[in-house]
């Protein structure tokens, strides 16, 4: 079992920033890909960025050259740099682990975190 908690989220004008931090516990955490979706109000859950165990970065096209995800292998944590904040990034994110990076890009991965609210106002 790997049990994700999300820290970070909070409301934040448009232009703005915001970090968000995954802690993970359980099994080995370098194993895994880690990841981060969001979902918007009556909206599906969308794929935002991944971070494989050898450091192999990938972005959704929406979020690309304002966001950032990186992994402290020491501190069993990920994170997620959010600059240049818009309206239309205001959504519940969520914090997920697998072992197959297919398994996050493709929106299936075993584990979630409970999510952290962004808003983002204009």
């Amino acid at each position: 079992q790997v049990q994700l908690v999300e820290s970070g989220g909070g409301l934040v004008q448009a232009g703005g920033s915001l970090r968000l931090s995954c802690a993970a516990s359980g099994r080995t955490f370098t194993s895994y890909t880690m990841g981060w979706f969001r979902q918007a109000p009556g909206k599906e859950r969308e794929f935002v960025a991944a971070i494989s165990w050898s450091g192999s970065i990938y972005y959704a096209d929406s979020v690309k050259g304002r966001f950032t995800i990186s992994r402290d292998n020491a501190k069993n944590t990920v994170y997620l740099q959010m600059n240049s904040l818009k309206p239309e990034d205001t959504a519940v994110y969520y914090c997920a682990a697998d072992l197959g990076l297919y398994q996050l890009k493709s929106g299936s991965p075993r584990y979630w975190g409970q999510g952290t609210q962004v808003t983002v106002s204009s």
